[in-house]
């Protein structure tokens, strides 16, 4: 008989207790794949963290949320809601980054999932939350909606196996493929509201292997394809970005193929462009497109034996024991007891729909409403509920390289002690030595590397981290040359330290068999001041640079 009644509704979408009992295979390899991305998200932090917003630091979070405080008083705790309120020192910052690597683990291990999701959750959260410029990124807003949404996904229980007695309740699934199908369509939406003629043309593709952020080996072999190769793929990124990815809201099979071609065009990414954790937690969310059935063949037999045995049986429902003849109970005693925690673990089952249910839906409106927003900025929408929960990045809008950049341009930091000849810091990731085949770091994210590339597209007046860098190396700073490969300097710090901007480009198959170097490059400016100590160890400014050329 259907259900009529709101409240079974309610628990139908919400409830683990009434959750999709034909997903436990997909939610458990999904799981595995959310905890090791958060792994890599912390293991990567332990190198840097002290060098990005430590007290020594480019970006102090001590100074962030200062002025966090001092603006938001009343508002600090809501506005920025970090662990580093207690205290951002050097310490701090490594004991929640270490705690946020021991609760990755012992989420893949599927140890207490929902707490160490959480734990996970609220670590990184902290370091988003302090980072600035740091962590601006649409990945690190991908991680945080996916895992706080898991925190209703995952089974309950110390150990729960594929948690047969809590499926994944519907609503949190659905959420789930929703922000994967978000991260592709709004991808092309962006792209087509943009207007960039490269996507007009379909010549988007042309140098993208090039001029992404951290480009790979491989991607350097695809970028000598031939033309109607990348004409063809920006054909193909628009169709998947824009129709093949609505597969999803189609019946079993239609998802089934869905999976079957999004998968390897992942893999193709993956392999041609470092983009961190991204389209590895992309690649992860794809496999909730797939169920039980799909998968069972798949699953080790001991596993196996259990999901068949559980949708051969119904699982039991809690009822009263039959009356019948009289006989003495040992236990009646308890039977006051029994029913009092009876009465309250139905009150903390409620407690727990009503804020699945609020919470849920909360971030169904919020991700619905800046889909309209992003293509109709007007449209009368109350966003009220989406700046309110903003700083929690949970409910967040996405768009993926709506415009192409037409170069690749590199920010080289460099030191001397006579103000004539320069010696470079050599960057541990990005694009520098010339006979140096660019590699494969994903999911490692190197966010300094990362932040230059950006920086690069712009002047030092708008990317306060390219001076504060200079600053840093003018004092031998210990963690911030931890994010280099070496220091130049290592007996004592430089006089002088300046920041030149090069043009960088791939090298031809002819010049590459000649040379030997994957790269070519020209010098095209001054990027930032050239800056020096005074004997009171005040920082002065040597040369301001002039504007530099057009590029982007």
């Amino acid at each position: 008989m259907p259900e009529r009644i709101p409240g079974n509704v309610i628990r139908w979408l919400f409830s683990s207790r009434d959750g999709a009992l034909n997903r436990l295979v997909p939610r458990w390899i999904f799981l595995r794949g959310l905890a090791a991305i958060y792994f890599s998200a912390f293991y990567t932090l332990l190198f840097q963290i002290e060098g990005l917003i430590g007290p020594s630091g480019i970006l102090p979070a001590q100074s962030y949320l200062t002025a966090v405080a001092r603006a938001f008083p009343s508002k600090k705790f809501w506005f920025a809601p970090t662990l580093f309120w207690f205290s951002s020192s050097q310490h701090a910052l490594m004991i929640v980054t270490w705690v946020g690597v021991v609760a990755s683990i012992l989420a893949f291990l599927n140890l207490w999932p929902r707490f160490s999701f959480f734990v996970c959750w609220l670590c990184f959260l902290s370091f988003v939350t302090a980072a600035g410029d740091f962590s601006n990124y649409q990945s690190d807003g991908m991680l945080l909606e996916a895992g706080f949404i898991a925190l209703f996904f995952a089974p309950r229980g110390l150990l729960p196996g594929l948690g047969a007695k809590s499926p994944p309740s519907r609503a949190s699934l659905f959420l789930l493929q929703w922000e994967w199908f978000r991260i592709y369509f709004e991808s092309g939406m962006v792209k087509v509201l943009s207007g960039d003629r490269q996507w007009r043309t379909l010549t988007a593709m042309d140098h993208y292997y090039q001029n992404g952020p951290l480009p790979t080996w491989v991607g350097w072999y695809v970028e000598h394809f031939p033309h109607w190769f990348h004409v063809a793929s920006a054909a193909g990124t628009l169709v998947l970005e824009l129709v093949l990815v609505c597969m999803l809201f189609f019946p079993r099979r239609v998802r089934i193929l869905c999976f079957f071609i999004v998968t390897p065009w992942e893999i193709g990414v993956i392999l041609t462009a470092n983009y961190t954790f991204l389209n590895y937690l992309v690649l992860s969310l794809g496999f909730l497109l797939l169920d039980d059935r799909f998968l069972l063949p798949f699953v080790p037999t001991r596993y196996r034996t259990a999901i068949t045995a559980r949708d051969a049986k119904p699982i039991a429902s809690e009822k009263e024991p039959e009356t019948g003849e009289m006989q003495a109970d040992p236990a009646a005693d308890r039977a006051p007891l029994r029913s009092i925690l009876h009465r309250l673990n139905g009150h903390l089952d409620a407690v727990r729909l009503a804020i699945s249910a609020v919470m849920l839906s909360w971030i169904f409106y919020n991700t619905t409403a800046e889909m309209i927003l992003l293509a109709f900025r007007r449209a009368p929408i109350l966003t009220t509920p989406i700046a309110a929960l903003d700083p929690f990045r949970i409910a967040n809008q996405y768009g993926l390289f709506a415009v192409m950049t037409n170069g690749r341009y590199e920010i080289e930091f460099q030191g001397s002690d006579d103000g004539e000849n320069w010696v470079a810091y050599p960057f541990r990731y990005k694009p520098q030595a010339l006979n140096e085949a660019p590699g494969i770091y994903a999911p490692y994210q190197p966010r300094f590397d990362w932040n230059l590339w950006f920086a690069s597209l712009g002047d030092w007046r708008q990317n306060d981290i390219v001076p504060y860098t200079e600053e840093r190396l003018l004092v031998n700073s210990g963690g911030v040359l931890a994010l280099f490969r070496g220091n130049p300097y290592a007996k004592s710090p430089p006089t002088y330290v300046r920041a030149v901007l090069w043009q960088y480009w791939f090298t031809s198959r002819e010049e590459k068999h000649v040379t030997g170097n994957w790269w070519g490059r020209e010098h095209l400016a001054l990027y930032a001041p050239v800056v020096t100590r005074t004997p009171e160890g005040q920082i002065a400014v040597v040369e301001i640079p002039e504007e530099l050329p057009p590029h982007n």
